[in-house]
């Protein structure tokens, strides 16, 4: 399928009072510290905490009326949004996850009125019990990224930006699976094809980086991380967000963990924002000078969903073990 505007305008009607029209705000701080305006883009309004909703909301929305059930995998904002968007339709939600999603998220998908079903401990393996809901049980599969309505859902971010503001020069976008990154590229693209698109992720398991880089899908090794959202492969039989990422983003930046805990520090110490550490890789390229912002700049704080604990210990500046990778703490300091 050829997604084009056309797909993110019908999108935006279809999430219209529901998971649109999130705050555009200034960063005083980021703005001082780049010398232009530095804007954040807040999903982490959004009625379940994360980006996730609106993509969630279109594809739940262009399933045949006689559909009875939804299932997904998820790293844990994804199923938080097929939960929401199941519920509203009256229809059951089976969300498949690795043990690696942190309980928190697990809970919050629990309290939306959906079933869990946790399986290995990778997103592939997570999928792998997701594909035999649909074969054994008849639930439809609503794809985290891979999908052109998810996409479209997620691409009316870039509308409602440019909407904003139309003097946006850079925009710093969270990638992972890269429905966000490919929805809001074609979005800002199509409208201002000089915009530069710039795709972040973590260093530890990117998988869109390494298929970039490589010129084709690859797995990757999915490991702990407090960008723990950005985690998963993309799948090798990845039909859109693959070509639709290599071709519209400008470029791919990599941060380390160490960089992630201290843009967390930054958001919450500088702006009083919850958020958790794939929301703030944008702020981390910056802050550790990997991207060199040009004008009016912007970025997706794509979720405040994060385990708590590992935040406290972020923000007050103690060490974090990830799965045997720790993190060595340090208070925050401008």
């Amino acid at each position: 399928m050829e997604l084009d505007l056309s797909d993110i305008l019908a999108a935006r009607r279809v999430i219209a009072g529901v998971a649109d029209n999130t705050p555009l705000v200034p960063s005083p701080f980021m703005s001082e510290r780049t010398g232009a305006a530095f804007l954040l883009k807040l999903e982490s309004t959004q009625p379940i905490g994360a980006f996730k909703l609106r993509g969630a909301l279109n594809a739940i929305a262009a399933l045949p009326p006689e559909t009875t059930g939804v299932t997904c995998c998820s790293t844990g904002n994804h199923g938080r949004g097929v939960a929401y968007a199941a519920a509203r339709r009256g229809l059951r939600a089976v969300i498949c996850m690795s043990e690696l999603v942190p309980r928190a998220k697990v809970e919050g998908i629990r309290a939306l009125g959906a079933e869990v079903a946790i399986s290995g401990r990778s997103q592939d393996e997570a999928h792998v019990e997701c594909l035999r809901l649909v074969a054994e049980q008849g639930l439809a599969e609503i794809p985290p990224f891979d999908d052109p309505h998810v996409i479209a859902g997620q691409g009316t971010i870039g509308l409602e930006m440019l909407q904003a503001r139309p003097d946006l020069q850079t925009l710093l976008v969270p990638l992972s699976g890269g429905g966000l990154a490919a929805g809001i590229a074609l979005a800002a693209k199509t409208i201002k094809p000089d915009l530069r698109v710039v795709g972040i992720t973590m260093e530890r398991g990117a998988a869109m980086k390494a298929a970039i880089d490589a010129g084709h899908p690859v797995e990757v090794e999915e490991v702990p991380s407090l960008a723990d959202s950005l985690g998963g492969g993309i799948g090798r039989d990845n039909r859109l967000t693959f070509a639709l990422c290599r071709r519209l983003i400008d470029e791919t930046v990599l941060v380390s963990e160490a960089e992630i805990y201290r843009a967390m520090q930054t958001l919450y110490y500088e702006d009083r924002m919850v958020a958790e550490g794939g929301s703030v890789v944008g702020l981390a390229a910056v802050l550790s000078g990997r991207i060199e912002p040009q004008g009016v700049t912007a970025t997706v704080i794509t979720g405040r969903n994060p385990d708590m604990e590992v935040f406290t210990r972020v923000v007050t500046g103690q060490e974090v073990d990830l799965d045997g990778h720790v993190i060595p703490g340090q208070p925050y300091r401008r």
